[in-house]
C-alpha cells in the first residue's frame, strides 16, 4: 500500500509548482522532499515528476496518482474533522480561495459578517486564478474556493466536488464620459474601430469577447491587454479606449470620467460560484449562506 505521506509529497510539489515552494511550505529540505519523492517513484516503478530549467511537470502517472492523491487527502482531512466534531471540537480554521476582483468587492463584507458569527473561526485567505483551485478544494488545503466563469468559457471538470452559482454579474459596455456611441446602447459593429481594453489572449474576459466579436462578424482590436479591472477603469478614464468591466466592479468604483450602458445584440455575463467538498464540514455551509447574501446585497 502507497505511504500517505509520500503521496502528499507529490500533491504538494504539484501544488505549489516546485520541489523548493513545496518544501517551504512543508517546513522541510529540499533535498528531504526530494528522497521521499524518488521513495515514491520506486515503489510504483515509475517516473512521477520531469525535472526541467522551469521548473518540475507531472508526467502522466504522476497526473493520475495526483488526481487519486488530492482526493485521498481531502477524505483524510475530512475524516479528522468528523471525528473532532463527534469529541465536542468547534472548527478551528476555514480556507477560502478567490480570484483578486472578488476578493476586493465580494468577499471582505462576507469575511465580516462571518467573522462576526463566528469569532472562534480562524480564516485564511488565498488568490487563486481560474481556473485553478479545483485540486485544492478536492485535496482539502481549501475549504472554499470562489471562482468565475465568463460567457463563451467552459466550466473546468468538478468531479467529486458540489459546484453552485451564487451571482451573475453582467459585463457592461464602459466608456470614456462624453463618448458619443455612449447617447444609446451600442452594437460590437458600432464600435470596430475603437481601442479595446482588455485581458491578454487566453483570458477569461478575453475569450469572451473574442468570441461574442466572433459571432457578430466584428474585428476588434485590443490594444492595451491587462486582466485588472481597476487599471482598465483608469485607461478608459484617460480615454484611451473602451472595455467590458463587471457590473460589481462598477458599483464598487468611484464615479467620473466613464460611463457605463449594456452593450446591444449580446449578452455577456460573468457568472460567480463556490466550490466545496460534497461533505463540506462545519461551518462551510455558514460562509456559504453569508456569500449568497453578500453577492444579492
Amino acid at each position: 500500500m502507497l505511504d500517505a505521506n509520500r503521496v502528499r509529497v507529490l500533491v504538494e510539489i504539484a501544488h505549489a509548482g516546485s520541489i523548493a515552494a513545496a518544501a517551504e511550505r512543508m517546513s522541510f529540505t529540499a533535498p528531504a522532499l526530494s528522497q521521499q519523492l524518488a521513495k515514491l517513484e520506486r515503489e510504483l516503478g515509475c517516473s512521477l515528476v520531469e525535472r526541467g530549467r522551469a521548473g518540475i511537470r507531472l508526467t502522466e502517472a504522476g497526473e493520475v496518482l495526483l488526481d487519486y492523491g488530492e482526493r485521498v487527502l481531502g477524505e483524510l482531512r475530512d475524516a479528522e474533522t468528523a471525528v473532532r466534531a463527534t469529541a465536542g471540537e468547534a472548527p478551528r480554521r476555514l480556507a477560502l480561495g478567490t480570484f483578486a476582483s472578488a476578493g476586493k468587492v465580494l468577499v471582505p463584507n462576507a469575511l465580516a459578517a462571518f467573522g462576526e458569527a463566528h469569532p472562534h473561526v480562524r480564516l485564511a485567505l488565498s488568490d487563486v486564478e481560474p481556473p485553478g483551485g479545483y485540486g485544492l478544494v478536492t485535496s482539502g488545503e481549501l475549504d472554499l474556493l470562489i471562482t468565475h466563469r465568463y460567457s463563451g468559457v467552459n466550466l473546468p471538470p468538478a468531479a467529486g466536488l458540489h459546484r453552485e452559482q451564487i451571482l451573475v454579474d453582467p459585463l457592461l459596455l464602459v466608456l470614456p464620459e462624453g463618448h458619443p456611441a455612449a447617447a444609446a446602447p451600442p452594437r460590437l459593429a458600432d464600435l470596430a474601430d475603437e481601442e479595446w481594453i482588455c485581458g491578454a489572449p487566453g483570458i477569461s474576459n478575453r475569450i469572451s469577447l473574442d468570441r461574442a466579436a466572433e459571432a457578430e462578424g466584428v474585428p476588434l482590436s485590443v490594444a492595451y491587454e491587462t486582466r485588472d479591472y481597476e487599471v482598465t477603469l483608469a485607461l478608459i478614464r484617460a480615454g484611451v479606449g473602451v472595455g467590458l468591466i463587471p457590473r460589481s466592479i462598477l458599483g464598487a468604483a468611484l464615479p467620473g470620467g466613464w460611463v457605463a450602458l449594456p452593450l446591444a445584440g449580446v449578452d455577456l455575463v460573468r457568472e460567480v460560484y463556490v466550490v466545496h467538498r460534497r461533505r463540506p464540514p462545519a461551518p462551510v455551509p455558514e460562509m456559504v449562506a453569508t456569500l449568497r447574501r453578500t453577492a444579492v446585497a
